[in-house]
């Protein structure tokens, strides 16, 4: 069985990050464009970019699937050969550290919750390469700022800190976004 290229792409804010990958995935000879977004519409400016990036990824051929938390259900509407982009891991961690919050304990309070949902995800992301073609994820750099925050920002740092270490692991590629330039830390330049 053949299984996905996986491309792990970060950068900061505004790096050009989600651009690179689309362009990445929309130069491929074939498959299905399959966009899974993590964004959540908190407040009236993110639902008008969220509304945004859906028509502009509408008027380009993209299937979109809306997936906060639990990326696991994404698997049954995958399908072989796909080209999946998922943007992005950091949005995706925030969701699932409040999940719980409204009925009062969310996941970052709950001993272990975390770590539960790290290993579902690396497991889901393990499950995606046997189905799709190429496997793209994005996520931001946050590790390079101040050096001391409040412990849930920490616990989040650190979080996914790891993340990145373990998808880099198995990753075939891994590009880091600086100002619109992809450096490539691990594999081939696309």
């Amino acid at each position: 069985m053949v299984q996905a290229t996986v491309t792990f792409i970060s950068g900061g804010a505004r790096s050009g990050k989600s651009a690179y990958a689309e362009r990445l995935l929309t130069n491929q000879p074939a498959g299905r464009l399959v966009y899974i977004a993590s964004g959540v519409a908190s407040d009236e400016e993110m639902k008008q970019r969220i509304e945004q990036h859906k028509e502009d990824r509408r008027q380009a051929n993209w299937h979109t699937i809306e997936q906060p938390k639990n990326l696991h259900e994404v698997l049954p509407f995958l399908k072989p050969g796909d080209l999946v982009l998922w943007d992005c891991l950091t949005t995706w961690l925030a969701n699932e550290m409040y999940e719980g919050y409204e009925e009062g304990t969310p996941c970052v309070s709950r001993s272990g919750c975390l770590e539960q949902k790290q290993e579902k995800l690396l497991r889901t992301i393990t499950q995606m390469k046997e189905i799709v073609s190429h496997l793209v994820i994005v996520s931001n750099e946050v590790l390079d700022e101040w050096p001391k925050y409040e412990e849930e920002t920490e616990i989040y740092r650190r979080t996914i800190g790891t993340l990145h270490q373990r998808i880099v692991e198995f990753a075939d590629r891994a590009i880091e976004m600086d100002h619109g330039i992809p450096i490539v830390w691990k594999g081939e330049r696309i």
